[in-house]
């Protein structure tokens, strides 16, 4: 029988060697060498697509400092020509577009509130009109085409010796200040 000396001797060498294989081993297959084709051809679309992605991400953000002057811009210039600055303004506008579509205004009641946006006063208007149906219908498309900023939030419908009777609520605002 061999001395334990003797077998060490002879294994030391060889697990030296067997360790070495196995770190070469681990090494190429954590190495780019250590794979297939396919998979790194894989991988590389992979990280392409990411890169379109992000970039895609990214895209809008160009230019904001110019959208943003552009955007303050458009605002300003929808709260000079849409809103009116006086109530007056938005009486007088009701009055030529029911002139215009042959209606008569039979009663007009304003109730003015604050605004969730600064520099505007938000004005709840109830309409009452007369006329035939046709013109209170030309009515409407021209309050819905008019420059006026104006939300229709409900239409009445009733009859009244031969015409039409329509109370509208309708909602607009008033531009208070200049935007900065």
């Amino acid at each position: 029988m061999a001395s334990i000396r003797e077998v060490r001797k002879t294994l030391v060498p060889v697990v030296i060697v067997l360790a070495v294989l196995d770190v070469a081993g681990v090494g190429y297959l954590l190495s780019p060498a250590g794979r297939s084709r396919e998979s790194r051809v894989r991988d590389l679309a992979t990280l392409k697509a990411q890169v379109a992605a992000k970039q895609q991400e990214v895209l809008p953000s160009r230019g904001m400092d110019e959208k943003l002057k552009q955007a303050s811009t458009d605002i300003e210039t929808f709260y000079k020509e849409r809103f009116p600055t006086q109530y007056s303004s938005v009486s007088e506008e009701l009055g030529k577009l029911a002139a215009a579509s042959g209606v008569q205004i039979t009663t007009v009641k304003y109730d003015d509130k604050d605004a969730p946006v600064e520099e505007l006063r938000k004005l709840e208007i109830e309409v009452g009109l007369s006329g035939s149906y046709l013109q209170e219908v030309k009515f409407i498309n021209a309050l819905e085409r008019d420059t006026l900023f104006v939300v229709i939030d409900g239409v009445n419908l009733g009859e009244q010796q031969g015409n039409v009777r329509l109370q509208l609520k309708l909602e607009t605002y008033l531009h208070t200040g200049a935007t900065s």
